[in-house]
């Protein structure tokens, strides 16, 4: 059984940064594409970023240039750079490993105004 588990969200100023984690258990991560998703209350879930087993790295319109996502299969960890971050970028994060469908159980990120 996959375990995820996210770290790193909370509550921020408009125009700050935050560095979420997603660590994975297991040897699994390395043979597996991953992703950033994020849902704010009362809407859908949204994909915002995502990198491949080989490094090559994707990014929904509303984060590019802000966000930096990443992948160290030494430590099984997948991670999320924000910065820049603004009020509507408020929502769970949460990982998933793409080729299996799993998920973490996210975390909270909080931007205020």
């Amino acid at each position: 059984q996959v375990q995820l588990v996210e770290s790193g969200g909370g509550l921020v100023q408009a125009g700050g940064s935050l560095r979420l984690s997603c660590v994975a258990s297991g040897s699994i991560f390395r043979y597996n594409d991953m992703a950033w998703y994020r849902q704010a209350p009362g809407k859908q879930r949204e994909l915002v970023a995502s990198v491949t087993i080989g490094g090559t790295t994707s990014y929904g319109d509303s984060v590019k240039g802000r966000f930096t996502i990443s992948r160290d299969g030494a430590k099984n960890t997948m991670y999320l750079q924000m910065n820049s971050l603004k009020p509507e970028d408020t929502a769970i994060y949460y990982c998933k490993l793409l080729g299996v469908g799993a998920w973490g159980q996210g975390t909270q990120v909080t931007v205020s105004s």
